[in-house]
């Protein structure tokens, strides 16, 4: 997914807003493939590379499991622990929202700023394959850095 400097202020202004108002320790936007793209709260207190890892991974084992049981995904994942709990959600069927969250907030809290933070990410994610689609931000294709390079290039650079 192709992210533009734009979009990915407004992603994070929408993740800045959903832990403010679900008063939530941190949130972070994932891609399906387990990739950080943005976060927001105190994010410091976390391993970002495991977490978008293992919970890509868990999306794709819950994703199995929806299946074995005739259902197209799961789209909720809500796990809680003593201290804090984890809401995962799936975003425009693109993106992995992760909510982290203690005492100082509610599922109930969460589930409804998730609901409407979602809404506005996916009219974000919508901007983003429209501009994709188009071939860039002002619409012109960006030339690619490898553009330039052969494959008489490429056969020189290894024989040597």
């Amino acid at each position: 997914m192709e992210v533009f400097e734009a979009e990915f202020r407004q992603l994070e202004e929408a993740l800045r807003r959903l832990r403010h108002d679900s008063n939530a320790k941190a949130v972070f936007l994932i891609d399906k493939n387990g990739q950080h793209i943005a976060a927001a709260g105190e994010t410091e207190d976390f391993d970002s590379t495991s977490l978008a890892s293992l919970t890509a991974g868990n999306v794709a084992a819950t994703d199995g499991l929806a299946k074995l049981i005739g259902e197209r995904e799961f789209s909720v994942l809500f796990h809680e622990g003593q201290r804090d709990h984890i809401h995962i959600s799936i975003v425009a069927r693109r993106a992995i929202l992760l909510v982290i969250f203690d005492e100082r907030s509610s599922l109930g809290l969460v589930r409804l700023r998730v609901k409407r933070a979602s809404a506005e990410l996916e009219k974000v994610f919508d901007t983003m394959t429209e501009k994709s689609t188009r071939g860039g931000a002002d619409g012109a294709a960006e030339p690619s850095p490898f553009s330039e390079i052969t494959d008489e290039d490429i056969d020189a650079l290894f024989s040597e």
